[in-house]
């Protein structure tokens, strides 16, 4: 079993290169990946300089949906999908889960053992804190799986559920509770201020047992009409539950609960923007900073409008929302938008002592000026006080049919 310090540096993600002279106090190798289309290439991480180094690139079989690492840190499983975003096809044919073995000293990737094929495409996946399951959500229709991994680390059978649990509408995300006793489906619905017809958003717990999931609750407010749930993350050291809202620009505290998984009521909520704002916006991924002081997410904004003809960026804030937690009582205070300095920063991720965050921006946004903002790897500093400071942008090759949808530091031992 993985303990829970470490279980959270894993979350937080990585990517590195030989790392004893990269993070001060650490022995930890940082290392991050960014898949754009099918293509999942490794970055050399160094902390003290705030810099990547293009190393390798592997392909999936389909276009990346998400990645998570093994608790050993020897593997990482990757799902793809040509459905979805930037696809030709809303439900595409072809939707895989594949492994593969990370090398200890680089990060770099090597194919392993058979992929496993989904019915339909996966939105996001995990693995448990006994590194014996990968979980699998999918939005549309929204459901979930669990997958056997084998002791060697390649994927096994699909475990079978029953057809009496409860997947909510549109599925964005699947966790384990750090007591691995307990599964959380955040299931985002569809209620955005323009979204017809609208979908109830909530958060489904599930008992787990050796593989197989028991309804145990449906957390939301009211009937989850004005409740849009996207990703949530651990406190490392205390029984708190951060949950990034996007629909409706939140943040939400909840606490772990041996018989809901969580609480049924938040303890608190907190804006991430301006709520005085009126242009549509969509808060986005979520990572407790490793020492449990600060909590990040995004908010984005990638809607287009028309102008002089052509379809340009309809306005809005693209930033890092920084939270300072209150270590006594959970509250978490926002104290910082840092500018993201890109457009739709749909994932980033913390390196192992929490000193640099990456940001990563699915794909280049064309301005009323004529000009382009690029899709980009964006590399912050983050300072003893939680806030960011900005440092570079390192730009991608990506484009509206081949986005940077994943991108996530791994951190190696």
């Amino acid at each position: 079993m993985v303990d829970r310090r470490t279980f959270t540096t894993l979350l937080v993600g990585g990517i590195a290169a030989p790392k004893a002279s990269f993070a001060q106090n650490s022995k930890a190798i940082n290392v991050f990946y960014s898949g754009v289309g099918p293509e999942l290439t490794l970055y050399s991480v160094d902390v003290d300089n705030a810099a990547l180094v293009k190393r390798d690139t592997v392909s999936a079989p389909a276009n990346i949906q998400y990645a998570w690492p093994h608790p050993s840190k020897r593997y990482l499983y990757v799902v793809s999908s040509n459905g979805g975003s930037g696809s030709t096809g809303i439900a595409g044919d072809k939707h895989v889960a594949s492994a593969f073995r990370i090398d200890p000293a680089t990060g770099a990737l090597t194919p392993h053992g058979a992929p496993q094929t989904f019915p339909s495409r996966p939105i996001h996946a995990s693995v448990d804190m006994s590194g014996e399951y990968l979980l699998t959500a999918f939005n549309n229709p929204s459901a979930l799986s669990v997958h056997r991994i084998n002791g060697d680390g390649t994927l096994g059978e699909r475990v079978e559920q029953s057809d009496k649990l409860d997947t909510g509408k549109f599925a964005h995300q699947i966790r384990v509770t750090p007591d691995n006793k307990q599964v959380i489906l955040v299931t985002r619905g569809n209620n955005a201020p323009t979204d017809n017809p609208v979908d109830p958003g909530s958060i489904k717990t599930f008992s787990f047992e050796k593989g197989v999931l028991t309804n145990l609750a449906a957390i939301q407010p009211g009937d989850g009409t004005p409740f849009g749930p996207r990703h949530l993350d651990f406190h490392p050291t205390q029984p708190w539950v951060y949950v990034s809202v996007e629909s409706q620009n939140k943040l939400y505290v909840y606490k772990l609960d041996p018989a809901t998984g969580i609480s049924r009521e938040p303890l608190f909520i907190k804006d991430t923007l301006d709520p005085s704002s009126k242009l549509r916006q969509a808060a986005g991924p979520i990572h407790v900073h490793p020492d449990g002081r600060f909590v990040y997410l995004t908010n984005r904004a990638f809607w287009l409008t028309d102008f002089e003809g052509k379809q340009v960026f309809a306005g809005g804030e693209n930033s890092v929302a920084v939270f300072a937690i209150d270590q006594a009582t959970g509250e978490p205070t926002r104290i910082q938008n840092a500018d993201g300095h890109a457009n739709y920063l749909r994932t980033f991720g913390l390196d192992s002592t929490g000193r640099i965050l990456v940001t990563a921006s699915v794909w280049p946004m064309p301005l009323r000026e004529g000009t382009t903002i690029p899709a980009a790897l964006g590399m912050f500093r983050v300072g003893g006080d939680g806030k960011l400071e900005f440092v570079r942008n390192y730009d991608i090759e990506a484009t509206a049919k081949k986005q940077q949808f994943w991108a996530g530091m791994v951190i190696l031992p």
